[in-house]
């Protein structure tokens, strides 16, 4: 008698959302901000699984997620490190949806990137390091199209604080009214010393260290169309001035919020109607086209505030550390070894303490100058005659923000995926605008406000 054949391997599970990099400092606040919405909530998020290197420290992360005294609930631990592409393969073929929070992404995202292209898999992360983001879309944009992944970068408060805070903005314009410029001040406050995320200090080093291949990168590239703009360019200005209307000493700030905010108006130049979805509704389509329509392109930089000069001096220090001793191996070291002192205490291994984490906000207003007419921008010598004020604000950017503004953008997906496109490597900008993503990050401690409208 014949031996019957092995059952079938039974097909592995596959989760709403994988949380990689759940381990580290942001992966354990991304835990707790996605445990609000597992059943019983009537959120689209029903499955949930954490991923990471060690799956002690990744117990121990959802322990400390699930807070003092209650019970951690019992989710799948997913065992993967960004330097094993199979284990990131095998990873991406259970998810839905992952969440890449493991930094520095130059070292650490871009192989997470390629097993979602290669699977289909969306992916959202929290870089805020423009190179990394630049050479995601070079390599792996038409491999994700081609699959279905959406790879989506910055979904933290880089840069979507920024990115949703332009569009509220620019969509404040009615015509015949245009921005010219859009100049975003941003804010930290606290009633304790702020302390930065030592990885997004690292991402800075490294990011002095290559910048030179950020540059080659985008030679390399064929140039993107620029959105026209009316009126001239805005004059440059000096690194440190102080604003009379928001009472803030204000340098301005190498952002990766520019970048974006930046490389989505250039995929709306291309797109004038948006993005359009793998099975959009009728009636998204309708709301889409109209969305972007309401847009107006701007020239668009960010600076950082303080109340007091010394203030100043402590982003100038830390910058000009980084500036002279990132260029060389020597310089790095010392830099990654005592960033309390070369970031004058603003950033530290540890970083920041609950009590601390607690206590922080921002407030970033957007100070957008232009023409009340769109038909005088033209006009030789015209100067711009209108100012919009808006503002974002909500609560710490590193641990609480960026948690808040991931999951939401997971729960987007999750829940709309038809109205969004079929893949690609994009902005958030780009492809979340249209959709209730603000209405959301409201219902969730964030504000979006107009603040003022005068003619100068």
């Amino acid at each position: 008698m014949a031996t019957p054949p092995p059952p079938p391997a039974p097909t592995p599970e596959v989760f709403d959302v994988v949380i990689f990099g759940a381990s580290g400092f942001t992966g354990r606040y991304v835990i707790r901000e996605a445990l609000k919405f597992l059943p019983p909530s009537s959120s689209p998020l029903r499955s949930l699984a954490l991923a990471g290197r060690s799956r002690d420290r990744v117990a121990a992360a959802l322990r400390w997620a699930a807070g003092p005294g209650g019970a951690a609930p019992d989710l799948p631990i997913l065992v993967a490190d960004a330097s094993d592409p199979a284990s990131l393969a095998a990873l991406a073929a259970r998810a839905r949806v992952v969440l890449s929070c493991a930094g520095p992404f130059r070292l650490h995202g871009r192989q997470v990137a390629a097993a979602c292209a290669a699977a289909g898999a969306d992916c959202l992360d929290i870089s805020g390091e423009p190179e990394f983001m630049e050479r995601v879309e070079a390599e792996f944009h038409e491999a994700a199209a081609k699959n279905g992944s959406l790879i989506i970068s910055a979904c933290g408060f880089d840069s979507i604080p920024a990115e949703l805070g332009f569009l509220f903005h620019s969509r404040q314009w009615a015509p015949p009214s245009v921005p010219v410029t859009v100049q975003a001040y941003l804010s930290l406050e606290s009633d304790k010393r702020i302390v930065g995320n030592f990885g997004t200090y690292e991402s800075a080093v490294l990011g002095v260290a290559n910048a030179g291949e950020l540059q080659a990168l985008r030679r390399s590239r064929p140039r993107r169309p620029r959105p026209n703009i009316p009126g001239p360019p805005p004059p440059k200005g000096s690194l440190v001035e102080h604003d009379k209307a928001l009472g803030l000493w204000t340098i301005k700030l190498p952002s990766a919020d520019t970048v974006v905010v930046k490389r989505t108006l250039s995929t709306v130049t291309e797109h004038p109607e948006g993005l359009p979805g793998v099975e959009e509704s009728a009636d998204f389509a309708e709301h889409r086209k109209s969305f972007w329509s309401s847009v107006k392109p701007a020239h668009f930089g960010v600076k950082l505030t303080s109340k007091s000069l010394l203030g100043i001096a402590q982003f100038i220090f830390t910058g000009l550390c980084i500036g002279l001793l990132g260029g060389f191996c020597f310089g790095r070291s010392l830099l990654l070894k005592f960033p309390s002192f070369f970031s004058a205490g603003w950033f530290r291994k540890s970083g920041p303490t609950e009590e601390q984490v607690s206590s922080a906000s921002f407030k970033m207003w957007f100070v957008g100058r232009g023409y009340s007419d769109a038909a005088r921008a033209s006009d030789r010598g015209s100067k711009p005659d209108k100012e919009i004020i808006t503002r974002v604000s909500g609560p710490e950017i590193g641990y609480i923000t960026t948690p808040i503004v991931l999951v939401q953008c997971a729960l987007v997906l999750l829940s709309q995926r038809g109205n969004l496109p079929k893949g690609g490597v994009y902005t958030p900008g780009a492809v979340f605008g249209p959709t209730d993503i603000q209405q959301r990050l409201q219902e969730n401690g964030l504000s979006f406000d107009l603040v003022s409208t005068r003619t100068l």
